[in-house]
């Protein structure tokens, strides 16, 4: 069991938002695999929301099953982020996060995302405010700083949590990293050192059960939150519950597995929006799946085209087809055909690895 605020959980492995991805179909399926403790939605304006502008609405679509569920708001105008919140919570919402850790240009040029970084005391006041006008927890996120000459977060933890907040997500790089370079562990280490009784979670290049423990242990953090990551793997959680608490590694989900959780996920996106619309935006998902099925150049070079529900199923028969001629008398794919496995997150792991980065999934702008 894992708290914020009133707020208890069955585990401290929390998803991100990543914009354009973490929608409902994304979290649904990855709360059927299993382990994940709280989803975020992609980051909402609040003004938008309180406009009930239809495309803010349907970032913050939930289902009985998507629970519990916490709500990302940017904004810089205290008194819409406040009615924001009071709105979410009359919808039942678990959670309100607020971003401050958007590096997005057009996010920070209106005083959202890692803005608030910059102006601590109007910052805690803004917060200060929703805190006293709900009762649900409300949460932050931030990074480091603006820049490695201004790491503002240790000081922005201590009065957020002054005025209330239940608990901080740390990711640790900069504003001006951006998804760049390396997490740094030490200033993840540095908010936890700086809060008195808050949970700090820690975010950034989590990508395998070892890097999670590893950010446990040398931040102190009490909780991780995933987000590439889950893209990559939508088992991490499960694997990572798992590890935590026997030290085992899970085996990795063997090829069937991994096609019935894209289907799963493919079936999830047109229910929620519609066929073309689903297919329009499962364009982009599908050759994720594919970084681990092996071969797949035909695949993506056809589901990036894909437009029904029947040439999903097309696609992906004649695909299962083309690919045995990489497979052994078993069933297997042959060695010279294994996807890369993932790079380890942290030196000292064990060496299972290829990939040396997750790559930033191409979003809804330009810059994440």
């Amino acid at each position: 069991m894992f708290c914020i605020g009133s707020l208890k959980l069955d585990s401290n492995l929390f998803l991100s938002p990543l914009a354009g991805y973490t929608n409902l179909p994304f979290r649904l399926a990855l709360r059927e695999i299993g382990g994940l403790g709280l989803a975020t939605t992609d980051l909402v304006n609040a003004r938008s929301l309180l406009e009930e502008n239809p495309k803010a609405l349907k970032l913050i679509e939930s289902r009985p099953a998507d629970r519990p569920l916490a709500v990302q708001l940017f904004g810089s105008v205290p008194e819409e982020m406040r009615a924001a919140a009071v709105y979410l919570e009359a919808l039942g919402v678990a959670a309100v996060d607020i971003n401050m850790g958007c590096p997005v240009r057009k996010i920070c040029r209106v005083g959202g995302g890692s803005a608030m970084m910059t102006e601590l005391a109007r910052t805690a006041q803004l917060v200060k405010g929703m805190v006293e006008a709900v009762r649900i927890p409300v949460t932050a996120k931030m990074r480091l700083g603006w820049d490695d000459e201004n790491l503002t977060a240790p000081e922005l933890g201590r009065a957020l949590e002054d005025v209330g907040v239940a608990a901080i997500a740390v990711h640790g790089r900069t504003r001006e990293q951006g998804f760049g370079g390396r997490v740094k562990l030490e200033g993840i280490r540095a908010v936890v050192q700086a809060v008195r009784t808050i949970p700090v979670i820690g975010n950034g290049d989590v990508t395998t059960p070892a890097a999670a423990k590893r950010m446990l242990d040398e931040t102190g953090c009490a909780a991780v939150s995933i987000g590439r990551g889950a893209f990559y793997n939508p088992w991490i959680f499960r694997h990572t519950r798992h590890y935590l608490r026997t030290g085992e590694r899970l085996p990795e989900p063997a090829f069937a597995e991994r096609v019935q959780v894209m289907r799963r996920h493919f079936e999830l996106m047109l229910e929620v929006f519609g066929e073309p619309m689903g297919c329009r935006m499962f364009r982009k998902v599908g050759p994720w799946y594919a970084k681990r099925f092996g071969p797949a150049n035909v695949f993506n070079r056809r589901m990036v085209r894909v437009g029904t529900r029947a040439e999903f199923e097309a696609i992906l028969a004649d695909y299962l087809v083309w690919r045995r001629q990489f497979l052994d008398a078993d069933g297997n794919l042959r060695p010279a055909y294994q996807p890369p496995a993932l790079e380890p997150s942290f030196a000292g792991e064990p060496a299972v690895a290829a990939r040396e980065a997750i790559p930033v999934p191409k979003g809804p702008v330009e810059v994440w």
